[in-house]
């Protein structure tokens, strides 16, 4: 008898402690928005910071007001670039809320590359099945269209470039960058191919090209999916620093073990944070962002604080 009721006591216990754990990541952490900061020394000796904001995975809902407010807040930051890593639209009535959210950032230049819900509206999912491998879209049914012309002249509308499988160059701050980006690898829509040539072509047209006395440019590579394809393909190409999201940071972690799924090919131990990849002997920084937002059909966090990420760029030390 006393075993008995000290097993039926553990699994009261238990339940308890799972529905705690429950309401404490949907009701209250992944509405627990938080700054990462980062420092990054790419910049030639001499050089002035550039503060890039690193936004990814808004997953806007137009009822979402907290969200909207705290995005805005963040033109407090005053940052000299923004990259977005995309997956900016959670609801197909969202656009209105992303451009309130983000127009305080207007004439701060940026770039930005698409993940599928971009173009998509989420669809329920049971996330047993990210344990599998990474998610796919869904054939039984058509998903329902986003309206990402709309959202795409907005971003253009701020001052953003468009690098989904495009390359373009800036100065900021009296530093030359250069910047190469890809669609959504998630859903095999990245064109690698596309990349040497724009880069390429790039390089060619930008009047420092041919200033042999001048600095070297850096390099950002900008995607919203981590796969190691792209990031082997970054690294070739030459990135100083590559920005990434798509992870949401695996959305629920265990303490002291991390992120248990990144939804992609890409390890655990880089679901997010600022870490080095290394390919074929060479290397760059990797900036994945755990994300903002979550799906409205898996609303919840759990040791895993949604965040945008503020990456000084800083001269190399000799």
């Amino acid at each position: 008898m006393t075993r008995g009721r000290t097993a039926l006591g553990v699994l009261a216990a238990g339940a308890a402690a799972g529905a705690a754990s429950a309401a404490w990541g949907s009701l209250v952490e992944r509405r627990r928005f938080g700054l990462r900061w980062e420092t990054v020394p790419v910049l030639p000796e001499g050089s002035r910071d550039v503060t890039v904001l690193h936004l990814s995975d808004i997953h806007m809902a137009p009822w979402q007001a907290d969200k909207q407010q705290w995005l805005r807040d963040l033109s407090l930051v005053e940052p000299d670039f923004i990259v977005n890593t995309g997956d900016n639209l959670g609801h197909p009535t969202a656009n209105a809320a992303v451009e309130y959210a983000l127009e305080p950032f207007r004439g701060v230049p940026g770039a930005f590359a698409y993940g599928s819900n971009d173009f998509y509206a989420p669809s329920p999912r049971n996330p047993l099945r990210y344990f599998s491998g990474p998610s796919r879209m869904g054939h039984a049914a058509e998903p329902v269209g986003l309206d990402v012309d709309r959202q795409t002249a907005f971003f253009e509308s701020l001052g953003w470039l468009d690098v989904n499988d495009h390359a373009h160059a800036i100065e900021l701050r009296g530093s030359r960058f250069e910047l190469f980006g890809t669609s959504d690898a998630h859903r095999d829509w990245d064109r690698l191919d596309l990349l040497p040539t724009n880069v390429d072509e790039m390089r060619s047209d930008v009047p420092w090209s041919e200033d042999e006395d001048g600095p070297a440019a850096v390099a950002l590579g900008i995607t919203h999916a981590p796969y190691r394809r792209v990031l082997d393909a970054f690294v070739t190409q030459g990135a100083d620093v590559v920005f990434a999201g798509h992870t949401h940071g695996g959305q629920v972690a265990v303490p002291g073990v991390g992120a248990l799924v990144t939804n992609s090919d890409l390890p655990r131990r880089f679901a997010s944070g600022l870490h080095k990849w290394e390919h074929r002997n060479h290397w760059s920084w990797l900036e994945v962002s755990a994300g903002i937002g979550t799906s409205i059909y898996a609303p919840v966090r759990f040791a895993c604080r949604p965040e945008a990420v503020v990456v000084t760029l800083t001269a190399r030390t000799v």
